[in-house]
């Protein structure tokens, strides 16, 4: 199981589960743990207990094949509108989206900046989403949401040659840190890939081609019964007739590992757009949120989104 990944490097890893999570999470017993640390996971002992990182456990779990681990069981759910007719996906899908930013070990009274969503350059609907005042500790962001789907497949032949270069490049998805992710070249040496690492790397590619690309994150959104903040980030790039498209590559990579029925999907991601992403005005590498006040610990941004009956 330990051969399938790669560890999470020291100066990103947050050990923070203990063994009786990790026990829960990969389904086996301490014995099993042992075999996993004397092949290479990383983990760190206090108070006699031995902690490690989510990413690393939940890595473990997707790449096991045992079936029953909580990542596999996640993964399979969160994936199983791929397998399904894309109609669904092409509709007007309406979300009640709410934020709470919170601002740990804060420093006083000062402006907050959220980087909202921005639907209204792929055909969507925004209201409300007054922007946070002023204040301290915490703040939120309201707002209703209406996303549309279309297939508007990558016209450029340039594009979609880079496109289908990386998804045949072999680089394997993993859960990885969001700091680390923006260290793309370091993800990529590793052999893994995610949402940002992708995105960055392939905004890149599209940009020495000569195209005008940029990777942009946003929330992924509508699976598991909601209440779904998982870092997201597509590529949004200028074809060659003149529209903005975007390429939602590690979706794409995803759907392909976890689904076997997937292709219809696969291929939306590559210059269409669906209705469970909303986008925002943050680049690929940017937090959500930050505080003004001082405090040197980034805002915690928590996203509850609900689809509206």
């Amino acid at each position: 199981m330990a051969s399938s990944i790669e560890f999470i490097p020291d100066e990103y890893s947050s050990k923070t589960q203990p063994e009786s999570v990790a026990q829960e999470m990969l389904r086996c017993e301490s014995a099993e743990i042992d075999r996993l640390v004397e092949a290479g996971l990383p983990f760190e002992r206090r108070g006699g207990v031995r902690y490690f990182d989510t990413n690393d456990l939940y890595n473990l779990g997707m790449y096991s094949n045992k079936g029953n681990t909580q990542p596999e069981l996640a993964f399979r759910m969160l994936f199983r509108f791929a397998g399904r007719p894309v109609d669904d996906l092409l509709r007007e899908k309406t979300w009640d989206f709410r934020v709470q930013l919170e601002c740990t070990e804060c420093e006083g009274e000062a402006p907050w900046r959220f980087e909202a969503p921005e639907v209204t350059r792929f055909g969507g609907r925004l209201v409300g989403g007054a922007a946070p005042e002023p204040g301290s500790g915490t703040a939120e962001y309201a707002a209703t949401i209406t996303t549309t789907g279309a297939r508007t497949p990558l016209v450029s032949t340039e594009l979609r040659r880079l496109t289908h270069d990386y998804l045949d490049a072999g680089y394997r998805w993993q859960m990885i840190p969001v700091a680390m992710q923006a260290d793309y070249q370091l993800v990529h040496e590793l052999g893994a890939t995610s949402c940002i690492a992708a995105s960055l790397f392939l905004a890149e590619r599209f940009r020495a081609a000569g195209y005008r690309a940029e990777a942009k994150r946003g929330w992924f959104c509508g699976v598991l019964g909601g209440a779904l903040d998982l870092p997201h980030a597509c590529v949004e790039v200028e074809d060659d007739d003149g529209a903005l498209r975007t390429v939602d590559i590690a979706k794409a990579q995803l759907a392909a590992r976890l689904n076997s029925n997937t292709r219809d999907f696969q291929e939306l991601c590559l210059g269409s757009i669906y209705n469970k992403v909303i986008p925002s005005t943050a680049s690929g590498n940017a937090s959500f949120g930050s505080h003004e006040c001082g405090s040197r610990l980034p805002v915690q941004v928590r996203a509850d989104i609900r689809s509206v009956r």
